[in-house]
């Protein structure tokens, strides 16, 4: 086989579809487009969301709730999710991360309290809940906030 024998599988390329040439083809004159109307002119038709003048849908739903931009988030774990670390470890959020316990640090990492820790480790983070700091110091560990 040589390179100008080659060709596609039959049946999988089709013929591009011309619209608006002449009665012939199947689809001329107004090429799909029907008589006059706003959808018929070139540019035309509505933008999206548009009803037609009714109200539109996002502005007849109720706005609820308020949402603080400059609001601090951070990516949780808990306090049993440190016990993959070898003991005596120090645990910062590079090493949260490699270990696959949060995807995104967000504006950084808080300890909660949840669960039990059996290691000895120095944990560095942004924030601690006050159950997390006492599980880790009562292991024998260190929480030193970043």
């Amino acid at each position: 086989m040589k390179l100008h024998e080659l060709s596609p599988a039959p049946g999988s390329v089709k013929k591009a579809f011309r619209k608006g040439r002449g009665s012939g083809s199947g689809n001329g004159k107004t090429a799909g487009k029907g008589h006059k109307g706003q959808n018929a002119r070139s540019g035309g038709g509505v933008r999206p969301g548009f009803e037609g003048g009714q109200m539109p849908l996002t502005r007849r739903l109720p706005k609820r709730g308020f949402n603080n931009i400059f609001a601090t988030k951070y990516a949780a774990i808990n306090v049993s999710d440190l016990n993959v670390f070898e003991d005596g470890a120090v645990v910062d959020e590079a090493a949260i991360v490699a270990a696959g316990l949060v995807k995104k640090t967000l504006d950084g990492i808080k300890i909660l309290g949840n669960g039990e820790l059996q290691k000895k480790l120095t944990v560095n983070a942004k924030a601690f809940s006050a159950s997390a700091k006492q599980k880790i110091e009562a292991a024998g560990g260190k929480a030193e906030v970043m």
